[in-house]
This record gives C-alpha cells, structure tokens and sequence, in this order.
C-alpha cells in the first residue's frame, strides 16, 4: 500500500511538472504557425494599447516655455 501511494504521488508530480496536458497549439506545422502568428500579433497591439493607455505615445506636453502654437 504504502509503495502504490509513493507511485502515485510521484506519477502526480511528473505529470503537473511537464506542462499542460493539452497542447496550446495545433500539432500542423502550418497551423501551429498561423496560431503563433496571431499570439505575437496580439501581445505587440497588447503593447500599443498599454503605450496609448499611460500616454506614452505621445510627445509631452510639458514644456519648460509656452510656445503658443508657434515653432522655435
């Protein structure tokens, strides 16, 4: 008995330790291309979003003199 539980707490361990038990990507190689194409293009519009959110896309307005529309 006490070898069984050993065995199972060990094959529990193995088995969490590896990863999801599901693939998060399709086993086709263009498939799985196709889906890594669209993660990455997610993450980088993820990024803009977060740059236009905090405002950091922008030049700032903060400037030492008030320029009032003119350029120097």
């Amino acid at each position: 008995m006490r070898y069984f539980l050993l065995a199972c707490l060990l094959a529990c361990a193995a088995l969490t330790s590896v990863g999801c038990i599901l693939p998060a990507y399709s086993a086709n190689p263009q498939r799985r291309v196709q889906q890594e194409l669209y993660d990455s293009e997610n993450l980088r519009n993820a990024e803009a979003e977060w740059e236009r959110w905090w405002m950091v896309d922008k030049p700032s307005s903060l400037t030492m003199e008030r320029l009032h529309g003119s350029i120097m």
